[in-house]
């Protein structure tokens, strides 16, 4: 999940993303005003929530890419099969051929190549667009902007603030560039301030006096909303890792370092749970990729976890559960349907997908029906149907065109047909006869 963290670190104002961040921004909003309701203000349990419920609704989307990666592992070896068949071919007619049959493999199982991909495109602009809304929560929940309002009313009043605010926004832990952020707006305040810890607090009230009460006011009302378990999630936890040590105490060390390790070991767990063809078949050459990752990115998030506000290694944690949980439940589901089962279903899908393209019933079922265990003893041509298909579509055109109607083209046809086929059994005729003439005027 942190890969998709760093990846729209980036791309938060993209257009596409920047619209479904705006839509779950609302969502977490709603979760923070029906907490507050209900004397609830914390943005942990926000956190946790609006994971559960964002990922629930992915679920059909989960259901249908492990699907295919189940379907994927019995398909492969057929694939296998013609691939080594046109191993070391690279012309174009055999690339061709290549392609056809193992389109039949997809057609047979009522799957196509996009079937894997097509789930994972649609979820993506979705985990990238949870990033930024976890990063920045006050610029989509009202009720967080307002506890910083006031004190950002003040820095604003104050003369030289923009100066001030870009100094101590670059610097660590907030690093908020002034090239690509403007200071001068309440939003960007809002979100430097937000990302502050106790140290960078020290830093502001030593260029800004003046705002000493409104900033202690604003800390503890701060620390009540990112008090969760115990660990403040507004803070890095290496940094609560270091207080605690220097402190001696080892409550906060393993309270410290509770976030970052649960993201990682829940992750490996996730990740452990999923099925996965690559990572099965040991000749693919993406196996050994898939399996390093499996290893490292749950090592990354550690690490990372202890680098970043205890709020995304939160968000990292909740999801890598949730997604356990779900996983589960899938591998629970897809147990007690059968592989031909799957394959009755998606041909059954794919049938009528066709269908709506106007593609015929019965070409559909002959395609659904076909067995690519023999098809290297089929070949085929650029028309997509084999030798034996196309000598019994040529007899029956044979057979209708001896029964044309007198005066019609094909009538005709026939008749320059049985002049030319006189003209070649008479010619040899004629040389014969030459021949015979020849020899007797010799003797």
């Amino acid at each position: 999940m942190e890969v998709y963290g760093l990846l729209a670190s980036g791309y938060g104002d993209w257009p596409i993303i920047k619209q479904i961040a705006w839509l779950l921004g609302q969502v977490m909003n709603g979760i923070f005003n029906v907490l507050s309701a209900i004397g609830i203000e914390n943005i942990g349990v926000c956190i946790i929530i609006f994971t559960i419920i964002v990922y629930t609704l992915m679920i059909p989307l989960t259901i249908k890419q492990q699907k295919f990666s189940k379907m994927s592992a019995v398909m492969q070896p057929e694939i296998k099969k013609i691939q080594k068949k046109y191993e070391g071919k690279k012309d174009q007619a055999s690339m061709m051929k290549q392609q056809e049959e193992i389109n039949m493999v997809y057609e047979k199982y009522g799957t196509s190549m996009s079937g894997g991909c097509l789930p994972m495109l649609i979820q993506m602009p979705i985990l990238f667009a949870l990033y930024p809304v976890i990063r920045d929560i006050p610029t989509y929940v009202k009720g967080v902007k307002n506890v910083y309002m006031p004190v950002t009313e003040a820095i604003m009043n104050t003369d030289g603030f923009q100066k001030i605010m870009e100094k101590i926004g670059e610097a660590s832990p907030v690093l908020m560039s002034a090239k690509t952020n403007d200071y001068s707006q309440v939003d960007t305040i809002v979100n430097v301030l937000y990302k502050f810890q106790d140290s960078t607090w020290d830093k502001l009230l030593d260029k800004i006096p003046s705002i000493s009460d409104l900033a202690h006011q604003t800390m503890n009302q701060v620390t009540h909303l990112n008090s969760f378990l115990g660990i403040n999630i507004g803070e890095q936890p290496l940094t609560q890792l270091t207080t605690a040590l220097h402190n001696g105490s080892i409550v906060g060390v393993i309270l410290a370092v509770l976030i970052p390790v649960l993201a990682g070991l829940t992750q490996f767990i996730s990740v452990k749970l999923q099925p996965n063809a690559a990572s099965a078949d040991k000749d693919n050459p993406m196996a050994g990729s898939m399996n390093a990752m499996t290893y490292t990115m749950p090592l990354i998030s550690v690490v990372m976890g202890f680098t970043l506000p205890a709020g995304l290694g939160l968000y990292w944690a909740a999801s890598a559960i949730v997604r356990c949980i779900q996983q589960l439940a899938i591998n629970k589901y897809l147990s007690t349907k059968s592989l031909d089962e799957m394959i009755a279903e998606n041909q059954k899908k794919a049938q009528k997908k066709r269908e709506k393209h106007g593609a015929p019933a019965k070409e559909i079922n002959k395609m659904a029906t076909t067995s690519t265990r023999n098809a290297g003893k089929v070949t085929k041509g650029q028309s997509g149907i084999s030798e034996s298909e196309r000598d019994s579509k040529i007899q029956e055109a044979q057979a209708r065109a001896q029964k044309a109607k007198p005066g019609s083209l094909t009538s005709k046809a026939n008749l320059v047909s049985r002049y030319n086929q006189g003209l070649e059994t008479a010619e040899p005729k004629v040389e014969s006869a030459e021949k015979d003439s020849k020899k007797k005027k010799k003797k």
